[in-house]
């Protein structure tokens, strides 16, 4: 695979969101093996962006480092800074089952009840509303009623 390549200001901006990340994968005196490797890819499937550090203290075997992993994964070498690589692939995709029967899932609503004085601050009650709930204008909540059972004869069975 070959690297991605990136504009200076794409990897600026790549380099300012990995400065608070730690290194998820750790190259230790074994060097680059093919279970670094896929640990690498798998941090990311998973993060898109990710550190890497390597505790070997040459510069040069650093550096070679970073650019074999970029071309083994297919991603963009963003920054190398001391002992740490950092690394940048778009996530893939993830494909979502749709679920018909899926209902709304819960929300929850402030209500404000005003007093009748005229100088208090209202009432604020924080109300969970599932979803077959609904809220009526004087803040009660009030659920769906069970829809009768519907005949064969109109659901046009036999």
């Amino acid at each position: 695979m070959a690297q991605i390549q990136l504009t200076p200001a794409e990897r600026k901006a790549h380099r300012a969101a990995a400065h608070h990340l730690d290194p998820v994968v750790i190259v230790g005196a074994g060097g680059l093996t093919s279970g670094v490797t896929r640990e690498c890819d798998a941090a990311l499937n998973a993060h898109g962006l990710i550190k890497v550090r390597v505790l070997s203290d040459d510069r040069a075997a650093r550096e070679a480092m970073l650019g074999e992993l970029a071309d083994a994964l297919g991603a963009a070498a963003i920054q190398h800074i001391g002992k740490l690589l950092v690394l940048w692939r778009p996530q893939p995709l993830k494909e979502r089952a749709v679920d018909e029967d899926r209902r709304p899932g819960p929300k929850d609503v402030k209500v404000l009840k005003y007093s009748k004085r005229g100088g208090q601050r209202p009432e604020v009650k924080v109300l969970r509303v599932l979803g077959n709930q609904r809220l009526t204008p004087g803040g009660k909540v009030k659920r769906a009623r069970a829809r009768p059972p519907v005949s064969a004869k109109k659901r046009g069975g036999a």
